[in-house]
């Protein structure tokens, strides 16, 4: 077991309140005790590392200076949010972190009131603050005690509209709110476009860093007598550098860049404003992802998301790999097929790591796109790629292919463009919990006019389905695919595409047909086994297609058993909804079959292994062979050996 490290002013803390009788020194050496019970705590369960120890010296001074949970603040994304979490009174569980019945990863609503906001995708705080103040200054209802509220947001994460949309309407509106952009220069990946570049502008010369955040965003928030001066000397340093011009025409006060390590000039900029501003203010602060520990600081992506580790070495414990993930039997294949056809490109949304899209980068720099946290865009963008004659692969996670929802419907399906959607983290994903799963996709994708929409049950029909997504040119054509490793079946050199709408059968047998959709095939191959201790030997089909459903393969399991089931690592309205529709059409339940669909449930399921998230749904083997014996309405007696 990791040993603790001292933290005599740590361990005196139990809520923010017990800060504000702390000396500024004091707060500094809270801050590195902060540093090291993060460390700690993450090296035991594992989780986003990198951005945590970025913000500590902001979470302290946030927490020293405003008064929270009366004061909201929200941290956007919020992976950065363990040391807010210690502070506010979670600390006996932070070694729970990501764990069944423990702390969120992120920041959790029912978890405590200091989480005002509950977050996991990117973007969103700056919203969710005006919403906030709004709701403040029309008087919303007394228990909920508003005061200020302040979104701390990622230059990653201000790269998306979204972030935009909030500051620009926030402006607008010039109520009193604060928003505190992290630029550490990182998201996950390094961050890309042009907005990180004006960052990098607005700190490249540090001679005139003094000058510029006195002379520029201060100047609302300086008495008057100072004000002219300040604008005056605003106006001469304007042919010099941009300063922070972008988000004072938003109509914010900026002021920065600011050390984000320096507890003297956050406590002092952050006091300034909290005493001052009467409108929007902007404090841009410089950070560092990892800071404090050497292997996050020197991993490529800052420590973003680890397992658990030696505090010492930084070396991460990782079990022993049977068959490679789904992800990198993805990207491989997808690398075969660029090799034979030139058109193919790849996009994808800040996340070419976990896309497997960063060998594609490197070995096709030209053809690759990180767009950033802008999943919108990547959606029409792709769209315009394929409407101009290149075969794009748009790859993105579920959860976060939801964000671009609208530009898949009205961008690709009703131009019927040939968009190739890669979904990543099909299903349910385990620490990362309800944000991160990826249960909707099917769902809203299926009920889309000319939509194709595959799941691999394998390795191998992985690859096939990449290779019929590189060669179908009618219209928009999607393939999901879970987190982590495959079964470990061997994969086919040369993928031969699949027939559009023609699944497959695993197995004949009779009585009952279980019909598959996805990477739930292994788990009734397991239920078949149980099955047939008992003497029932069902037939297995594996759909490989949700749109176009294989209708001749469907009615004939319809025709010849008594049941049929469904089973798909997706929401209620997908792949089983469509087989119902068939049905229902085809006059098949006026014959007496019996059906039943197996869904995830509908609820959101909290954080857990993936095999406990699984059985909290009831989608494992002994749960579909438990649906087969009350389907054909088996008496059992006692437990199977």
């Amino acid at each position: 077991m990791t040993q603790r490290p001292p933290t005599p002013l740590l361990d005196k803390v139990q809520t923010p309140a017990d800060l504000k009788g702390l000396s500024d020194s004091e707060l500094r050496r809270l801050a590195d005790e902060l540093r090291a019970e993060t460390i700690s705590a993450v090296s035991v369960t594992g989780g986003h590392l990198g951005a945590g120890l970025g913000v500590v010296e902001l979470t302290v001074a946030l927490h020293a200076v405003f008064d929270a949970p009366r004061d909201k603040i929200i941290w956007d994304v919020s992976h950065q949010s363990y040391p807010h979490k210690i502070l506010t009174g979670r600390r006996d569980r932070i070694r729970t972190l990501r764990q069944k019945d423990g702390l969120s990863g992120f920041t959790k609503r029912s978890e405590s009131p200091y989480d005002p906001f509950g977050a996991a995708h990117s973007s969103t705080s700056i919203s969710a603050a005006l919403g906030f103040v709004v709701a403040r200054d029309l008087g919303g209802a007394p228990e909920f005690g508003i005061g200020d509220a302040i979104a701390v947001i990622g230059d990653g994460a201000m790269s998306a509209g979204m972030a935009f949309e909030a500051m620009n309407n926030a402006g607008h509106l010039g109520k009193r709110m604060f928003v505190i952009l992290n630029d550490n220069d990182m998201s996950i990946a390094p961050p890309v476009g042009a907005l990180s570049n004006y960052l990098g502008r607005l700190y490249a010369g540090e001679p005139f860093q003094e000058l510029k955040a006195a002379a520029k965003g201060a100047v609302s928030l300086l008495p008057e007598p100072f004000r002219e001066g300040a604008r005056r000397a605003k106006d001469m340093l304007k042919h010099m550098t941009v300063g922070g011009t972008l988000f004072e025409e938003l109509g914010f006060s900026y002021i920065g860049p600011v050390d984000g390590h320096d507890m003297e000039q956050l406590l002092s900029v952050l006091r300034m404003v909290h005493h001052r501003a009467t409108g929007p203010v902007l404090i841009h602060v410089i950070t560092k992802k990892g800071k404090g520990y050497a292997p996050a600081e020197e991993a490529l992506d800052r420590g973003h998301a680890t397992g658990k580790f030696d505090v010492l070495t930084g070396e991460q414990a990782k079990a022993p790999s049977n068959a490679p993930s789904y992800t990198s039997v993805f990207a491989e294949q997808l690398l075969k097929e660029a090799a034979r056809d030139p058109m193919i490109c790849a996009v994808t949304a800040a996340m070419p790591d976990g896309t497997g899209l960063s060998r594609f980068m490197e070995r096709y720099a030209s053809r690759c796109f990180d767009v950033g946290i802008a999943e919108q865009h990547a959606v029409t963008f792709s769209a315009g790629l394929a409407a101009g004659g290149l075969r794009p692969f748009c790859a993105l996670y579920s959860t976060f292919l939801q964000r671009g929802y609208d530009q898949v419907v009205h961008d690709v399906a009703i131009q019927r463009l040939p968009v190739r959607f890669a979904i990543d983290r099909a299903g349910l994903v385990g620490a990362d919990g309800a944000t991160h799963a990826g249960a909707f996709d099917v769902a809203f994708l299926a009920n889309l006019p000319g939509f194709v929409v595959m799941a691999a049950a394998d390795e191998a029909e992985l690859v096939r389905m990449v290779a019929t997504a590189a060669r179908h040119d009618t219209g928009p054509i999607a393939f999901r695919f879970p987190r982590g490793e495959g079964v470990g079946v061997t994969i086919p050199e040369d993928a031969e595409p699949l027939e559009i709408g023609k699944g497959r059968m695993v197995q004949e047998g009779s009585r009952v047909a279980i019909l598959s959709f996805g990477t739930r095939l292994q788990e009734v191959t397991k239920a078949a086994e149980g099955l047939a201790a008992r003497g029932i030997t069902p037939s297995i089909a594996d759909a490989r297609f949700a749109k176009p459903l294989d209708r001749d393969l469907i009615l004939r399991l319809a025709h010849t058993h008594e049941a049929l089931i469904t089973i798909e690592e997706g929401a209620v309205g997908g792949f089983g909804s469509h087989v119902a529709q068939l049905l229902a059409d085809e006059g098949v339940f006026d014959t007496g079959l019996k059906f039943r669909m197996m869904t995830l449930p509908d609820t959101f399921i909290d954080q857990s292994s993936p095999a406990d998230m699984y059985a909290t749904a009831g989608l494992n083997a002994a749960d579909i062979e438990a649906k087969v014996l009350e389907v054909l309405d088996v008496k059992v007696i006692g437990k199977r050996a």
